[in-house]
């Protein structure tokens, strides 16, 4: 039962331990995922201006930067416009590099007309992969939405997060074997301090009974009497011997304090049978302990 008391605990200090954790890291995520979308809107603008700067266009506006879903989001503009797709190229990948943001992505141009692609293009990790076609066709001036995906960027979150998570259990191992080997250590030093009497434990320093994980708490003059009894079990102690060792000190002597101090330790060891406190008539108290 005890053993069960202490994982008990233990399982209460790995929930806490887990719930911190991930509330951190979700916090983090979180924190993170705004940050990076908030940099990506700012980034895109500024792809807007310059794209519509090269059309000699200062007036129109560029609208609302909009995330698509996770790593993916699309830049739009009040008027049409038209542009080479070097231009475009050079333009996002100076912005992008400028705000610190992922090298590698996939831009769309797509026609508000019908969605259809006009022009796209993807800067791979891998630079055979990379593709930018027709550098040089000017597309025609039109409405155009332009799209961009960051790619592998989900692939590096998770392994960043794989990191945190595995950081995280290693942390928690640890505080959890400190806990252990703390209880551990406090159990070795009661248990060189303690006195067996039949199924129960006896701290004497510590005023207290222990049978299997229950504690029962006792006074100090009801652990003075058991330790003299258990000193010399199975031996009339006199009762002007057990009163003067307990009592002595405090100089007024009430004469029934004896008999109730030990009517009160019967009673508290009664959940051990083997062990009787036996009254010598005349004479005093004797420690009995049944095999």
């Amino acid at each position: 039962m005890l053993f069960t008391v202490i994982m008990s605990k233990k399982a209460i200090y790995l929930t806490i331990g887990f719930i911190l954790f991930f509330s951190l890291v979700v916090s983090c995520s979180v924190e993170e995922n705004d940050d990076f979308s908030e940099r990506v809107k700012i980034s895109l603008r500024e792809v807007g201006n310059q794209l519509l700067l090269s059309n000699k266009d200062s007036t129109s506006l560029i609208l609302p930067v909009v995330a698509l879903e996770q790593s993916k989001y699309r830049l739009s503009f009040q008027n049409n416009l038209t542009f080479e797709p070097n231009t475009l190229v050079s333009i996002v990948q100076h912005n992008l590099k400028k705000s610190k943001l992922p090298e590698y992505y996939r831009v769309e141009v797509i026609q508000c007309a019908d969605n259809e692609v006009a022009y796209s293009y993807e800067m791979s990790v891998d630079e055979e992969s990379t593709l930018i076609p027709c550098l040089s066709r000017v597309l025609p001036e039109d409405c155009y939405t332009i799209e961009i995906r960051f790619i592998n960027r989900s692939a590096s979150s998770a392994l960043r997060e794989a990191f945190v998570y595995i950081f995280g259990f290693i942390t928690i191992t640890f505080v959890l074997f400190g806990i252990y080997r703390s209880k551990k250590t406090r159990l070795k030093t009661q248990n060189e301090d303690y006195i067996a009497i039949g199924r129960f434990k006896f701290f004497k320093a510590e005023n207290k009974l222990v049978k299997e994980a229950e504690e029962i708490s006792l006074s100090k003059k009801e652990s003075e009497l058991l330790a003299i009894l258990v000193s010399s079990p199975n031996v009339v102690v006199t009762r002007d011997e057990l009163t003067k060792r307990v009592w002595e000190d405090n100089g007024v002597i009430v004469g029934r304090s004896l008999d109730t101090f030990i009517s009160k330790l019967r009673k508290k060891l009664s959940a051990d049978q083997s062990i009787i406190i036996e009254n010598v008539h005349g004479v005093g108290y004797k420690l009995v302990l049944v095999s």
